[in-house]
């Protein structure tokens, strides 16, 4: 069988499984007494495993086969979580994220890991501690054909028969000249999981995924099926050559397992007690006849209740951009039609171009529904990195993170992430203090660091604020008078958000970053290009001695926005409608000249007036024949800008397409639109008019 065809589909859940492990690890260091997570992450580790297996990649499987085994340890509570252990998970971790970014970049997922292995295998053994394991750490062995369970394992089973299931003692056999016997195996474990549940098999699930064993192999079942359904239903499957089954009740449960009955009884009724509420009543679901003990469930079952269909598909986002674009010409098409329906004056014309009117907007909905995707995608892996940035600069440092359902475009989601982890790596590097600052200055030891996203608009906002030393504007100007970046007379004039904002321009930092102003602005010039590649801006506030604030601005989408045409003599110009504040018309006696420049009074306060006629040239119009003119009055964050225009054509949605490579850099043009009449309008960049 060809998998290759699969390749796609394990690298995705490859990284879900690897982003829920990180998570729940994060969530078990602070909690290391919850062995819930830690039976989720056992499940995450297993999964991920037989994936790999599955797939021919067995170093990722023989990696996470050995952190099960100390995963195991830990959820049958023989070894107890310590920071050696979850430092050495965490390498682990790190370890299978760069096996799988190498199988996306075509290798085979093959790494050097001999040393995480030597530290994992020294955990399971005890070496690490110097010490020996203690003997009541060691499993209770059942001698019945080799079968051996753990105290756990042996209260499941007998939880099970005291609730009136069926246990079943199996061994299966592969004919002798089988060739595929992990694929029997595994139909046959997958038949059997559809009747009940296995607690345990020997050899091993790991070995037997990987053909380690010879023709046969045991396991321990757990149903509600009679031991003749079993039967059928196991030598249905090709090539099983036989098929033994015992029935297991208390008495012979107890004779087979002796050893662990005589020796872990008091502490076999004690894990009974706890574990007796993760046995079901004895009343089968809908859809099966079997039901299982939740304590061995399924982890694709919910917590809520029965599993569901899965209800989501993978879509490759390739096809999601060609849809888009195709998209894209049906509403320059839809314009044109509204546009002739207008001319023909036919109302039966008129009402079908209504229709489809309605139509394609609902259409454009959902297409860009598609294509968002929340920050949360984003936002899951910091939690880790602070972890770990933290912990190597010997701070402490919490990440408080808010509004990551918040939905973005996926083209955004992409490139973001960057830019927010160099300010995130910032802010605990050279915005949070040591800990003896920290309490030398009357704060908490623990810095906190807050991520949030909100939507506003039709921009989400990101902002990444922390309760650190702040931004001290003397060093700041230090710096920036050193090279060369403002004159001492400039300086002088400079307002404290001036002043933040010199933190994102070229060239700023130097090699005496650390002693001069903490490192603040190391590579910000590089994360404010790539913010505004995108779109969107970014500001710094900052109080000194009391932390800093990095906002985001960021669009929605990037392919359709909603925008107010307006007209210069014979040319046509989009501007977007998130950054209109109001639409005017004003006496041109009304515009004063402010030491050359253009102002008016609007609304108690007066802000400056840009000519667009003037700005781009329009040969046929020039307002200064007028003596009246439509304003646009634009804003960026706080900052407002009135642009004179001929006259207002309306609201209209358009396609925002590049202006291709010749033209990069046309100064406040964001890129270009086909309107209905097959015209070109330049969509203007309201940001660049506002200094």
């Amino acid at each position: 069988m060809d998998i290759s065809q699969y390749l796609s589909m394990f690298i995705d859940e490859s990284k879900e499984h690897l982003q829920a492990l990180n998570e729940n690890l994060l969530s078990l260091e602070g909690n290391p007494q919850d062995i819930s997570i830690v039976h989720n992450i056992f499940r995450s580790a297993h999964t991920l495993k037989g994936m790999a297996a599955t797939m021919g990649f067995e170093d990722i499987a023989a990696l996470t086969h050995d952190m099960e085994n100390v995963l195991d340890l830990v959820r049958n509570s023989k070894i107890e979580m310590n920071p050696f252990i979850f430092d050495c998970i965490f390498k682990s971790l790190d370890s299978l994220e760069t096996m799988v970014e190498d199988i996306i970049q075509g290798g085979t997922g093959s790494a050097d890991v001999s040393a995480i292995v030597a530290s994992l295998r020294s955990i399971v053994s005890g070496d690490y501690l110097k010490t020996e394991a203690p003997a009541a750490a060691a499993p209770a062995k059942a001698p019945a054909r080799g079968i051996e369970v753990d105290e756990f394992q042996y209260s499941i089973l007998q939880q099970s028969i005291e609730s009136g299931f069926l246990v079943f003692y199996v061994e299966v056999t592969v004919n002798e000249n089988c060739v595929l016997k992990a694929a029997r195996a595994y139909m046959v474990f997958d038949a059997m999981e559809r009747m009940g549940e296995i607690v345990k098999s020997t050899p091993s699930v790991q070995e037997i995924e990987q053909e380690k064993f010879d023709r046969s192999f045991s396991l321990y079942f757990i149903s509600k099926v009679d031991q003749a359904t079993l039967e059928k239903e196991i030598l249905n499957v090709s090539e099983i050559a036989s098929a033994v089954i015992i029935t297991v009740d208390s008495e012979s449960l107890a004779e087979l397992s002796s050893p662990a009955a005589a020796e872990v009884n008091a502490a076999s009724k004690e894990i009974a007690a706890t574990a007796a509420p993760a046995a079901p009543a004895p009343t089968a679901p809908a859809k099966s006849e079997a039901p299982v003990p939740a304590a061995a469930a399924k982890p694709a079952a919910s917590a809520g209740g029965a599993p569901v269909a899965s209800r989501t598909i993978r879509v490759d986002i390739d096809r999601l951009d060609t849809l888009m674009n195709l998209f894209s010409e049906l509403l320059i098409d839809r314009v044109r039609l509204e546009q002739l329906a207008s001319e023909v004056k036919r109302n039966d014309l008129t009402e079908t171009v209504e229709h489809m009117s309605r139509v394609s907007s609902d259409l454009q909905n959902i297409v860009l529904k598609l294509r968002m995707v929340p920050v949360d995608s984003v936002f899951n892996r910091f939690p880790r990195m602070i972890r770990d940035l933290a912990k190597s600069l010997d701070k402490k440092v919490e990440l408080v993170i808010t509004g990551a359902e918040t939905e973005l475009d996926r083209t955004v989601i992409d490139e973001i992430g960057d830019p927010l982890v160099h300010l995130l790596r910032n802010a605990v590097d050279h915005g949070i203090e040591p800990i003896s600052d920290r309490l030398a200055a009357g704060k908490p030891e623990h810095g906190t660091i807050y991520l949030r996203a909100f939507h506003s608009g039709n921009h989400v906002f990101i902002e990444i604020e922390e309760d650190g030393r702040g931004i001290y504007r003397d060093k700041v100007l230090k710096t920036a008078l050193k090279n060369g970046l403002v004159t001492q007379e400039q300086a002088a004039k400079l307002t404290d958000h001036e002043v933040y904002n010199l933190l994102f321009a070229s060239g700023f930092s130097t090699a005496e970053k650390i002693s001069d102003i903490s490192g603040r602005g190391v590579g910000l010039d590089v994360v404010k290009t790539k913010i505004q590649t995108l779109g969107g801006h970014v500001q710094v506030d900052s109080k000194p001695g009391f932390g800093s604030k990095f906002s985001v601005q960021l669009p929605l989408t990037l392919s359709i926005i909603s925008a107010m045409l307006v007209r210069l003599g014979s040319e046509k110009y989009a501007i977007p409608l998130s950054s209109i504040v109001e639409t005017s018309a004003i006496q041109k006696s009304q515009i004063r000249n402010i030491h050359g420049n253009l102002m008016i009074d609007y609304r108690g306060s007066i802000i400056p007036v840009v000519s667009l006629s003037t700005l781009f040239e329009v040969p046929d119009y020039n307002e200064d024949k007028e003596t009246e003119t439509e304003i646009v009055v634009v804003r960026k964050g706080d900052k407002q800008v009135a642009l004179m225009v001929d006259e207002f054509i309306g609201q209209q949605e358009i396609v925002l397409k590049p202006l291709g490579k010749y033209l990069t850099g046309v100064f406040a043009v964001s890129g270009a639109t086909i309107l209905g009449d097959g015209q070109v309008a330049l969509i203007i960049d309201t940001n660049a008019l506002i200094k």
